[in-house]
């Protein structure tokens, strides 16, 4: 999560509007999950979008896999699209996503998600019941195990309430 965390500060101290989703939300939503890569939605301004390429260009980043290891590195052509881009970075995997299941985006997922205090940053979070929805869509086997613990964490969190 060590990597996590600082890809998370510097796309932040960039300026980048952006949502965590996967499974660095659910840890940061407190669920007892691992994940091995960063999956954001960011917004698809074209301010934004230069904002985040020049993160990507200090970090390296080119789209992986790649069987034939060109170590394609991302365009603004790439960000403003519709795909998940799937990259490796000098700090870890970093899976950026022009939008999430039902063709939702950074602005239609913008009233789904959660402030949360990172230092001196205030990340945006996909809320649980989201977050469990499109994990649920995607219904990849990673994300069906995934599903009962983020559902068992809501329901703990409601709890407490």
């Amino acid at each position: 999560m060590e990597q996590i965390t600082r890809l998370l500060e510097l796309l932040g101290s960039s300026g980048v509007e952006f949502i965590v989703i996967g499974g660095a939300a659910g840890i940061l939503h407190g669920a007892p999950v691992t994940t091995m890569d960063l999956d954001i939605v960011h917004r698809r301004t074209p301010e934004n979008i230069a904002k985040l390429l020049d993160v990507l260009r200090t970090l390296g980043a080119y789209f992986h896999p790649d069987l034939a290891q060109r170590r394609l590195p991302p365009r603004e052509s790439d960000l403003a699209g519709h795909g998940h881009l799937n990259m490796q970075t000098s700090m870890g995997r970093l899976d950026v996503l022009c939008e999430v299941s039902d063709a939702r985006g950074y602005d239609e997922l913008l009233p789904h998600t959660e402030e949360f205090p990172h230092g001196n940053l205030r990340l945006r979070l996909l809320d649980l019941p989201t977050l469990i929805a499109v994990k649920t869509a995607a219904g990849r086997p990673k994300d069906r195990m995934t599903v009962p613990i983020l559902i068992a964490t809501l329901e703990e969190r409601r709890k407490l309430r």
